[in-house]
């Protein structure tokens, strides 16, 4: 006896849903072959019919009227799978991250995925898929910097006021010097790789044309930077900066400097004696990152010095003052913030090691 196949109705809003999803360009395509087929059903239609013309087999239709005749649209949806079966469980998640507690082999300074599948003897492909399921970049690094100044609260509460709550009327400046930069003569350019990517290029040798010190100094309020390039850095260097600097000012406007600990902003009493509207304010020992003119030689360096060449120190000079000039001309004050970083996130634990 030949089987009946089961009767199907639906209301209109249903109907308009299973035109829609069999019309759809950015569904699944599996959704709008069913929808197709349920309603070529509600037409009336035989299973084999139906199977003709959608070019798939009877019992396929028979296994989709019958789903939406239980479920409605719902039923057309794959139910969910198991999936393959776990190889490596949790078992080997803690073994990895046991494992990376204990020193590396000998002659490596770290742990990397093949080390650690062998030492723990199973596949680089199981190793690389647990430390990613768990974040961890075993070569990406993340450094800090702890200030041991026993002074180092009082020291970063007067800068930091200094940046949120300036004396009325008065010029807060952050001052440092970049030492030492290199004027480097190189080829440069663009050149395509094999890959036939376009890259920028440049000659593995150079020639030295000597150095140059910078030193600059950062109007906190308005961004506006003051630098000057000497051939040396030495004390009598920086307080000729500062003259330079305190004389564009009027004599009576306190001016308050923002300076890390190096050798040369020490020792000043005698330049400070002859300007007695200059304030020096130390940042704590190791934490020069309190300073906001490192942010800018951050800037700088990045923008002025990476891929250039410079055939001499006159060159190198020029492109320094050149560079100060055309960023004072759209010079905003920084928006100074820095992260927290807890005693937690200090000790050598797997933690460290997590993106």
């Amino acid at each position: 006896m030949a089987r009946v196949a089961v009767a199907l109705s639906c209301t209109a809003e249903v109907m308009a849903e299973l035109d829609r999803l069999s019309r759809s360009r950015s569904g699944e395509v599996r959704m709008a072959e069913r929808s197709r087929i349920v309603l070529a059903c509600l037409q009336g239609r035989r299973n084999d019919e139906v199977a003709r013309e959608m070019g798939v087999r009877p019992n396929t239709v028979g296994l989709w009227r019958r789903r939406f005749a239980e479920c409605g649209i719902a039923g057309l949806r794959d139910a969910p799978r198991t999936g393959k079966p776990v190889k490596h469980g949790a078992e080997l998640r803690n073994r990895i991250l046991a494992q990376l507690e204990l020193p590396p082999p000998a002659g490596m300074a770290s742990w990397d995925g093949g080390s650690l599948a062998e030492a723990l003897n199973v596949s680089d492909g199981a190793v690389w898929r647990a430390l990613r399921k768990e974040g961890i970049q075993l070569q990406r690094h993340r450094s800090w910097c702890v200030s041991t100044d026993p002074e180092f609260a009082a020291k970063a509460a007067d800068v930091i006021g200094l940046y949120l709550n300036p004396p009325h009327n008065a010029l807060v400046i952050s001052v440092d010097e970049k030492p030492s930069i290199q004027a480097l003569e190189r080829a440069r350019g663009y050149v395509q790789t094999s890959s036939g990517k376009i890259v920028q290029g440049m000659k593995s040798t150079y020639k030295r044309h000597g150095t140059v010190n910078l030193f600059a100094a950062l109007e906190v309020a308005t961004g506006i930077i003051r630098g000057k390039t000497t051939p040396t850095k030495k004390r009598a260097d920086f307080q000729s900066f500062m003259d330079e600097v305190v004389a564009d000012q009027p004599a009576d406007r306190q001016i308050h400097v923002i300076l890390d600990n190096l050798n040369t902003h020490k020792k000043n009493d005698d330049w400070l004696a002859r300007h007695p509207n200059v304030t020096f304010h130390f940042t704590p020992t190791s934490a020069s990152w309190l300073n906001q003119i490192e942010i800018w030689f951050g800037i700088f360096h990045r923008k002025a010095l990476n891929n250039a060449s410079f055939r001499s120190v006159e060159q190198l000079s020029e492109a320094i003052h050149a560079f100060t000039a055309a960023y004072n001309k759209n010079a905003s004050p920084f928006v100074w913030r820095k992260r927290e970083v807890h005693g937690a996130q200090l000790r050598n634990t797997i933690v460290n090691l997590c993106n």
